[in-house]
Formats: C-alpha cells, sequence, structure tokens
C-alpha cells in the first residue's frame, strides 16, 4: 500500500482485500481516473490467498492492455514481460515471471476454454466491464461455471467506471459491491449544442479551435469513426502551426502509432488527439485537459436475417458519455465540451447495448458446444443471447460441418474451433488444408481479421497482394500467426505447383455469398437470394461472378466493402457439390398459376433453366402453398360456407382456446402444410382451389374428438319461432344473429350457442332490413325499449304488426292481412 500512488481507489483496497478473502467474487465500481485499472491488481499482489497464482486482468481494447500493463510496470520500476506482463492476438510480453498477465478479453476466452481449470490462476478482473463486449460476457459466464463447478478458491472481481452493480452483483452470487467515490480531479462539464444541419466535423473544428484559443493543454476528441477524424483532420491541419501536433487514434492503426498518440506531447507543445471510442477506457494520455465529445459512436449491428453485420453510428450512452469526461480529469482539473444540449443528457441510454444482443454468435455456439453446453441458458449470462440469431448461428455451423444434429462438436468443428479466427474463416482455413493450400488460407484468413492491413479497397485480391509485400510490424506479425495456423493445420512449407486465387478459397467461409452478375455492372444476386452492389467505377463491378467476404446495409440495399473474383470453374473444381441440377415445382406470381422447370443452381443463383409441363400431385399443392405465402391468404378463394367455418372454429378457439385450432390468416399460413397441400392435389392455379377441399383441410386441423361438437357449440343457423333458418355470423368479437324483430315475437328467453351459454348479440331489423336496435337481453328489450320502438316503427311500417306484448304475440313473416 505505502508503495502505490495516492489514488481514489486506495481508500477501498483494504476492504476489497478483506471482501476477497471471505468471499469468491466482487463488484467494484470506481469513477475515471480513480485508478483501479493499476493499482487493483497492484494490491492484489500481496494478497495471502493469492499464494504464487497469477492475476489476470482483461482488457477491451490492445491499446488499454499495453497501456495499463506499461503503467502498472513503471510503478515496479520494471520492464513490461517481468512481474507485468500482457498477452494478444499479435503481440505477447509474458515471462516465467510475470504475475500479472493483462489480456484483451478474446485471448481469455480462449485461456479458458483450453484450460477450464485455470491452473496457476488465483484472480481474473473483469475491467470496463460496462462495455458488454461479447467476450466480456462469454468469459464472465466461463469463470462463473469454472469457479462453482471446479475452482472455488478463484476470485472473480468486475470492474468499471460506470456499472449496473446491483444487476451484476446478482449475476455472480449476491457478491459484496465496492464503490469508490473519489475522483483524481474535478471537471466542468459545459455544452456546446450542434445546430441542425452542421456537421459533426465542422462542429468539431469550431469547438476545439475555441478550446485551443481560451484554454490550456492539450485536447482529446471523441469522433464516430476513422472517416470523421480524417475529415477533421485535414481542416485543422493548418490552424495551430509546429507547436500543436494534431494526432488521428483508431484501431486500424499500428501499435506503434497508437503508442504515439498516448505519448505526452513534447515540452512547449501540445497535442489534439482525434479519438475513436477506443480513448474510452483505461488509457491516460499526459498533459489532456481537454475532452470534446461529439456524443456519437460506431457500434456493429448484426442482422440474423441477412446474416451480416453493418455499422450505424448511433448516439452514446450516459455511462460513455460520462467515461470520455473522465478523461479530462486524469492528470488536473479539466474540462469536458459536449457537443449536445444539456437536456438532451437525460434521454441517452443508461448503457452501451451488450454486444451479445446485436452480434453474429456462431463462434459462441462453436465455444460453448466445445465446453459442453448445447443450451446456452444453463450458464449465467446478464443478457441471455438471442434466440432468433442462436438459431441462424446453428444452421450456419451444420452448413460448415462444425456441428451435428444435436449440437455436438464434429472432428472438422474441433478443428475449426482450435484456430483463432471467425468461424467462417476458420472454416476455410480447415477445407483449404485438405486441397494442400492451408497457407494461403491463413494468411488470408488473418488478413481479413486485422483491419487495414494491405489496404481497405473492396478488392481481396489486390489487398493480399499489398499484405504480403507491407513492412510494418504488425504485417510482419500477421504473417508470422497466419503460419503458425498453418503449421497446426498440418501445412508443408512446399504448397501446390499454382497459386489459388483468393475467390477460391473464400468460396469456403461464404458459400452463400458467391454472387452472379445480374441486372447490369455492379450488381449482383447472392447464393442467399440477396441483391448487393459494388460502385460501377470499381474493377470488380465488370465481373461476372464474385464471392463477398464483407458488406453493409439493410437487406434489399446492401453494398460490397470486399469480394473476390471467381468463375463457375472455380465452383466446380473446389465444391462442385454446391451446384445441383433438379427439377422445380413453383408458383408463378403473374400468372397466379404453377409451373415447373429444371434448373442447375447454386442457392438462389440460376446458371441454366428449362421448362417442364405443368406439375400435379404434392409438388404443385407445395408450390401453390408458397404461392398462398407469397400473397397472402386474401388470395384464397374461401366461398361463404367454408369462410363461415373457419369463422365458427375461429370463435371456438377465441373463446376457449386449444384445442381449437387459430383460423387467423397467420395462424393458418403458418400450418399451410398441415390442412392445405395434404387437399390440394388437383389444383394448378389459384382459381383451381375448390371450396370443398378448403373445408375438408380447415376442419383437418379440429381434433376428430371435437369435429362432432362443432355444430353443438357453434350452430352455422339459429331457427326462428316461425321456423325460419338464419345464419349466425361468427367474423365479428362475438356470434351475431341478424333478424327481424317480427320473428321473434313470442319468444320469452334470449337466443343462446353453446348449450345455452353464450347469448347471441341480436341484431334486430325492420321489415325494410334497417337495423332497429342490438340487445343481448330479449326479455329486457320487450319489457323496456320495446315500448319506444313500437311508437317509431307504426307509423313508419303500419301494414306490419306490432303488438303491445310482443312476449305473448305470434311470430310472423309477413304484414299484416288486409283490413285489420
Amino acid at each position: 500500500m505505502r508503495a502505490l500512488p495516492a489514488l481514489p481507489i486506495r481508500e477501498i483496497l483494504p476492504g476489497l482485500g478483506d471482501a476477497l478473502a471471505s468471499a469468491g467474487s466482487v463488484v467494484l465500481s470506481a469513477p475515471p481516473g480513480a485508478g483501479k485499472t493499476t493499482l487493483v491488481p497492484l494490491f492484489l499482489l500481496d494478497q495471502p490467498w493469492r499464494g504464487d497464482g497469477k492475476i489476470i486482468l482483461l482488457e477491451p481494447r490492445r491499446l488499454a492492455a499495453r497501456a495499463a500493463a506499461g503503467r502498472m510496470a513503471e510503478l515496479l520500476g520494471e520492464k513490461v514481460g517481468e512481474t507485468v506482463g500482457y498477452r494478444m492476438r499479435l503481440d505477447n510480453r509474458v515471462s516465467g515471471k510475470t504475475r500479472i498477465e493483462v489480456v484483451t478479453e478474446g485471448v481469455f476466452s480462449r485461456m479458458i476454454l483450453d484450460d477450464p481449470e485455470l491452473s496457476g490462476v488465483s484472480a481474473v478482473l473483469f475491467d470496463e466491464f460496462h462495455e458488454r463486449s461479447l467476450d466480456a460476457d462469454f468469459g464472465l459466464a466461463l469463470a462463473l461455471d469454472v469457479q462453482s463447478a471446479l475452482r472455488e478458491d478463484l476470485r472473480i472481481v468486475v470492474m468499471s467506471a460506470t456499472l449496473d452493480v446491483e444487476r451484476i452483483a446478482g449475476l455472480v452470487g449476491d457478491a459484496p459491491v465496492l464503490k469508490s467515490e473519489g475522483r483524481s480531479f474535478p471537471i466542468d462539464i459545459r455544452y456546446e449544442n450542434r445546430a441542425a444541419g452542421e456537421s459533426v466535423e465542422d462542429a468539431m473544428v469550431r469547438t476545439i479551435a475555441e478550446a485551443h484559443r481560451s484554454e490550456k493543454g492539450s485536447i482529446l476528441a471523441f469522433l464516430p469513426g476513422q472517416a470523421e477524424i480524417a475529415r477533421t483532420a485535414a481542416r485543422l491541419a493548418d490552424r495551430f502551426g509546429e507547436a500543436t501536433a494534431i494526432v488521428p487514434l483508431y484501431g486500424n492503426l499500428s501499435q506503434k502509432e497508437q503508442d504515439a498518440a498516448i505519448r505526452p506531447a513534447p515540452k512547449g507543445t501540445r497535442k489534439i488527439v482525434l479519438a475513436t471510442s477506443i480513448a474510452e477506457t483505461s488509457i491516460t494520455i499526459d498533459g489532456v485537459r481537454i475532452v470534446v465529445d461529439s456524443g456519437l459512436q460506431r457500434l456493429p449491428v448484426f442482422e440474423a436475417s441477412t446474416g451480416i453485420t453493418r455499422l450505424e453510428t448511433v448516439r452514446v450512452s450516459r455511462a460513455s458519455a460520462d467515461q470520455r469526461a473522465g478523461r479530462a480529469g486524469r492528470t488536473e482539473p479539466g474540462i469536458a465540451i459536449r457537443l449536445w444540449h444539456s437536456g438532451q443528457t437525460a434521454a441517452l441510454a443508461a448503457f452501451t447495448p451488450p454486444q451479445i444482443l446485436a452480434s453474429d454468435l456462431s463462434g459462441l455456439l462453436l465455444d460453448l458446444a466445445h465446453w459442453g453446453v448445447a443450451d446456452p441458458s444453463t450458464l449465467r449470462f446478464l443478457d441471455p443471447p438471442p434466440e432468433t440469431t442462436l438459431r441462424e448461428a446453428r444452421g450456419l455451423l451444420l452448413e460448415l460441418g462444425a456441428i451435428d444434429s444435436r449440437g455436438a462438436l464434429t472432428p472438422r468443428g474441433r478443428r475449426i474451433r482450435d484456430l483463432a479466427l471467425p468461424v467462417r474463416l476458420a472454416a476455410m482455413a480447415v477445407a483449404a488444408a485438405e486441397e494442400g493450400r492451408a497457407q494461403e488460407a491463413c494468411l488470408l484468413a488473418v488478413m481479413l481479421t486485422e483491419q487495414g492491413l494491405g489496404g481497405n479497397g473492396i478488392d481481396i485480391e489486390e489487398r493480399l497482394r499489398r499484405f504480403r509485400s507491407e513492412r510494418s510490424d504488425r504485417a510482419k506479425a500477421a504473417r508470422g500467426l497466419a503460419r503458425r495456423m498453418a503449421a497446426e493445420l498440418g501445412a508443408s512449407k512446399n504448397a501446390g505447383p499454382k497459386p489459388v486465387l483468393p475467390g477460391a478459397l473464400l468460396m469456403h467461409a461464404f458459400p452463400d455469398r458467391i454472387a452472379l452478375q445480374r441486372g447490369g455492372r455492379g450488381r449482383f444476386v447472392m447464393a442467399n437470394g440477396r441483391g448487393a452492389e459494388i460502385p460501377e467505377t470499381e474493377r470488380l463491378a465488370a465481373a461476372g461472378m464474385l464471392v463477398i467476404a464483407d458488406l453493409t446495409g439493410r437487406a434489399g440495399a446492401q453494398r460490397v466493402l470486399a469480394a473476390a473474383e471467381i468463375d463457375r470453374s472455380d465452383v466446380e473444381g473446389h465444391m462442385p457439390e454446391a451446384i445441383v441440377t433438379e427439377e422445380q415445382s413453383f408458383f408463378d406470381r403473374a400468372s397466379r398459376q404453377v409451373r415447373a422447370r429444371r434448373v442447375t443452381r447454386l442457392g438462389a443463383i440460376i446458371f441454366e433453366e428449362k421448362p417442364l409441363p405443368r406439375p400435379s400431385g404434392e409438388a404443385a399443392a407445395r408450390a401453390l402453398a408458397d404461392g398462398i405465402r407469397q400473397l397472402g391468404l386474401a388470395a384464397v378463394p374461401f366461398p361463404k360456407d367454408v369462410e363461415q367455418l373457419r369463422d365458427r372454429i375461429g370463435f371456438l378457439h377465441r373463446s376457449i382456446g386449444e384445442p381449437w385450432p387459430d383460423m387467423s390468416d397467420t395462424g393458418l399460413i403458418s400450418r399451410l402444410d398441415e390442412w392445405f397441400v395434404p387437399f390440394q392435389g388437383g389444383a394448378g392455379g389459384i382459381d383451381g382451389i375448390k371450396g370443398r377441399d378448403l373445408a375438408e383441410g380447415l376442419m383437418s386441423l379440429v381434433p376428430y374428438e371435437l369435429q362432432r361438437d362443432l355444430a353443438r357449440l357453434a350452430p352455422t343457423h339459429f331457427e326462428a319461432p316461425t321456423g325460419q333458418r338464419h345464419p349466425i355470423h361468427y367474423d365479428g368479437d362475438e356470434p351475431l344473429l341478424s333478424i327481424r324483430v317480427q320473428e321473434l315475437f313470442g319468444l320469452k328467453t334470449h337466443p343462446a350457442i353453446g348449450d345455452g351459454r353464450l347469448p347471441l348479440l341480436l341484431e334486430l331489423i325492420s321489415p325494410g332490413h334497417r337495423p332497429i336496435q342490438t340487445t343481448r337481453d330479449l326479455p329486457g328489450f320487450w319489457a323496456g325499449s320495446w315500448k319506444d320502438v313500437r311508437a317509431e316503427m307504426r307509423g313508419r311500417y303500419p301494414k306490419h304488426p306490432w303488438p303491445e306484448d310482443p312476449a305473448n304475440a305470434m311470430p310472423t313473416t309477413r304484414a299484416k292481412p288486409r283490413g285489420t
């Protein structure tokens, strides 16, 4: 304790030590600048329960991991790699002396999956957990599982500057909650509202220039992405002279460039750092005392329906805004300028949405299968993964041969999981290894997972060519990683005699995104049936076929971000099973008829087709059902009696429930294969659908033992005292009988159905068939408002009987006899 800096977190460190001595888990909340990232791990080094075990500190980003390790090593008077080291995908600095390992969240997930006992680890610290990355959520779920089943002695600390502490504490078993209220230095928060129509770059330049003129110290400005940073930097380039450096900071920069951005400005100079959310947590940029916050961030959003992840620019959460402001008070009193109106802060979401709710979960599902878990709900996730996204992930893993029908890992799936790559790219590398092309595939996969390597162009072949000759340390490390992965796959140093183009490899990763040009230059249809576009000025816009590795946008307007050219012979040579020739029956929407054809296709891509005679039987019925799904149930020509049958069954479903079937449009469309297809073998189009077949199909949904009850519970007609039968209407909220009032004379009880338990809604009509009154109580009507109705109707219809006592009068369908 005496050797640790006098930061606010020191006040609660003794309590943290006591809590971890008696409890397995602790939730720690401390504001930015309190010192939790560096002081907590160092403090825990001296705890008796640690023994000689390691302390693992998880950080959300590589930059934060390196910075935290560097600061702790500096406090110990050592170099990184001695007592304190770090471990990340392309860079390791650990040794036999290392007792504090700072790791990125994805690295920790692989550590615990490969060694479930976490041998030699005494404590795991989840820093900045409020960011709620998928890897952090998964890592915590695994750590809690290990703690409860294998390692009761494992300590877990969940830390953040802004955290929903009570919810987290409940997740980790009602863990003690410790809060540090102190901040290193005060921060003056100001608001500069960005005018409507003003670009974020213009607002940034204006605010930065004014802050630079009126305040001292370096400036950290938060922008949503790399493009906005580049535009802002260009507009600031000539404003301040050599005494002020303008430095970008984002994920695609090399380690040297990132480290240079957070290094203190030379004495007598100032620095303006233009950063994304990468600078939001766990780093200190010495000399920064002004933060300018655009209030925007770019988040990945996965759409299960399209299988793509797109980046969306959204408002930051209050937690992120607080983190950003906290960067201004790390080394001295600071100022945080927010480019929005002060009243808008309360409307911000409390926390950034968890990645688990908007991410591709195929990697998670594969890791769970490796862990021996088929149902994610058996693990403690703060937010359970959405079932729709899990369903899409299972489908992809089945398609790639990574899991079997029970969700268990296959031998191929084990090889895919062993590679530190996204699932699709790992599957590509495994498939390529079977063809003796592991080295080329691993090089391509690593390039695609490290943003910026080889440039950011659409043409992957060109990017790969540049990456092979790139001389940066990051590129060299990436090529080294690719060689190690290829060796794991058993690759020999000598690949095949002829290099394979990237597209032929990528087909194994993205079989659903093989695309054929259709509709002109730059317009493509993919094997999954969706369209995608490339700007006409790009070389690949003229390609006949592509395989698309990355795209963005919503369904129907997807823009290609990375692709490689292929041709049909590539598919036939490397994935012959993907191209099939088959006879298809399909619904022709224009003619509303069923057609047949023989096609050669790859998914939704049709290479050749030939018309065949019109189909019949089940094939025709299934095609017709597809047509109804397209057109909606309104296209089905239900006759009146069948429509009434549907209404009657639907009424019983609404009033009684199951097992009476749902007759709504949605309910019937979801069960077309049950009630429609088996009964429509003779129909060749919409116009050929027969009413009797529809009636038979609807009745097939009603359990046999209930069918005889239908007439009793929901009769088709009501027999009036006159002997006339009148239809009962079931299409409203309650059964309705529309009947001339004279036909009910003499009736002393209200008409009812369902064994007399459910009164009909009576619509009483005049001899001219105009509504007189509605009632659910006929005796009450006779005794009450009949008097007023009679007075009005006698004058309007004098030829019809209007007795004073209708309950005891004779019912009739006719006018009064002449002369009466």
